[in-house]
């Protein structure tokens, strides 16, 4: 009976060391924040591997003139449920002649700090004549080009263009990615909610315009997007957010590299 029992034992502590080495050690485990989970994420060019990079934010050609920080590598990410959405605009656009040109998509909170330190250092002009030559670079917070939240740090949102396959060049929308002004408007010269061009330039400090054509341009990407569950931004032609974004209010903080 005493053999028994201490074979019984043996193997109970036998069964109990392997428990525990198959159990991590709870004070090696690291707690992450919700902010910091990129779990729900995704590479986009994984989901849609057609589309064409051109990260921003990553290089020196934007509006603040040097890399951004966050951005640890020049690529893509999206939540999950905006990825699959992308994906069926990719494909509406394709069956058109087109394919989709990604400037930026998730940006960490960091980098939008960036922008807010780089907006209140009022001297350091570089990028004026590129991105803001009408405005004095004071005025960027009260107009709100500047803000201290952005909802690409909420992962559904992405700015982006067309790239025409037959002519292989960007379609031309009449103004570049992030500039800071009426023209970049999606009502600017047309009705966004009708398509129709009207040619109305007021808005516009210094008097430019937009073609017919490219004003046809921008509807086409807006059309699309809103087709497949993106919803726009007044301000910017380029801006798209998921509808229904699976995290309206978190501000993730994890670097932008590939997953």
């Amino acid at each position: 009976m005493k053999r028994n029992l201490s074979r019984v034992l043996t193997a109970a502590l036998l069964c109990g060391a392997m428990l525990a080495a198959c159990t991590p050690d709870n004070k090696e485990q690291k707690t992450v924040s919700p902010e910091e989970d990129n779990s729900a994420f995704v590479t986009l060019t994984d989901v849609v591997p057609d589309v064409i990079m051109e990260i921003r934010y990553f290089g020196s050609y934007n509006f603040v003139g040097t890399r951004i920080d966050g951005y640890l590598e020049p690529t893509a990410l999206l939540t999950r449920q905006a990825a699959d959405s992308l994906l069926a605009v990719s494909n509406d656009v394709k069956a058109q002649g087109y394919r989709l040109k990604i400037y930026d998509a998730y940006r960490p909170q960091c980098g939008v700090d960036h922008f807010v330190r780089w907006a209140a250092d009022i001297p350091d002009t570089l990028m004026k004549p590129y991105f803001y030559p009408d405005l004095d670079k004071s005025v960027l917070f009260d107009q709100e080009y500047i803000m201290a939240k952005s909802g690409h740090t909420r992962g559904s949102t992405v700015d982006l263009t067309l790239f025409d396959m037959t002519t292989e060049k960007e379609l031309d929308m009449g103004g570049t990615f992030d500039w800071f002004g009426p023209e970049s408007h999606p009502d600017f010269c047309g009705n966004p909610e009708t398509f129709e061009y009207t040619g109305d330039n007021s808005k516009s400090p210094k008097g430019r315009s937009i073609t017919p054509e490219q004003f046809h341009n921008r509807m086409i990407l807006r059309q699309a997007m809103l087709r497949h569950g993106f919803k726009p931004l007044s301000t910017e032609w380029w801006h798209f957010t998921l509808t229904d974004e699976p995290f309206p209010d978190t501000y993730f903080t994890f670097p932008v590299k590939q997953l």
